[in-house]
């Protein structure tokens, strides 16, 4: 019922990533407490790099429906790595889209007129009812240059993902899969100067778990 207080936490990517002779270690996950139609929502995500973290994001977001499947919800995203961290005002909507497409849009406005727009789609394909293959895709715009971080103005990345998961209980899947991002326009300018590559193909293995 409306007044019912539950929660959950979801762990949409724990995994290793095979980069360029190095190990990329991933988590990515969510999880709220709340009422059915008010919710107080966390995501995070983090990447290590040969036992540095290199990317680590913590949003707080307060999530009220809208529509069925569909949530608003305002909040805080801190960047905490790369450095120098950054703290952003967070606008977004997450739903369920027609033909069961997962989606989670945000606009991100930062210090000093800074502004993000993260347009992120997953979908489910049901082989068996143990055996799903999800494709999934991130896009990262930005308003300005954001050259202490390597960010540029304009579409500045795309990361895809193609997972193939085996749901040994409903709230625990092992899965393997392959990833591939790439940078644009500034940004690859950005990752060129600083000697990295601008689009990259990895292989990955993990897990899929909810509680």
């Amino acid at each position: 019922s409306e007044m019912c207080i539950r929660d959950r936490v979801m762990i949409d990517q724990l995994e290793v990533r095979d980069a360029d002779e190095h190990n990329l270690l991933v988590l990515d996950g969510q999880g709220w407490f709340g009422k059915d139609l008010q919710k107080l929502w966390f995501k995070a995500e983090v990447e290590r790099k040969d036992s540095e973290t290199e990317e680590a994001e913590l949003q707080a977001l307060y999530s009220q429906a809208s529509a069925p499947f569909w949530d608003v919800q305002v909040g805080v995203r801190q960047d905490f790595q790369p450095t120098p961290s950054r703290t952003w005002a967070v606008i977004g909507l997450q739903g369920l889209a027609p033909y069961f497409f997962e989606i989670d849009t945000a606009l991100f406005i930062g210090e000093s007129g800074r502004t993000a727009l993260r347009l992120e789609a997953e979908y489910e394909l049901l082989f068996t009812q143990r055996l799903i293959l999800t494709p999934e895709v991130e896009v990262n715009f930005y308003g300005q240059n954001d050259a202490d971080l390597g960010v540029g103005s304009g579409l500045s990345d795309i990361e895809t993902g193609l997972r193939l998961r085996y749901e040994i209980r409903r709230e625990f899947a092992p899965y393997i899969g392959v990833n591939w991002n790439k940078s644009f326009s500034n940004t690859a300018d950005f990752a060129r100067s600083a000697g990295e590559k601008t689009d990259d193909v990895q292989w990955v293995i993990g897990v899929r778990a909810w509680f």
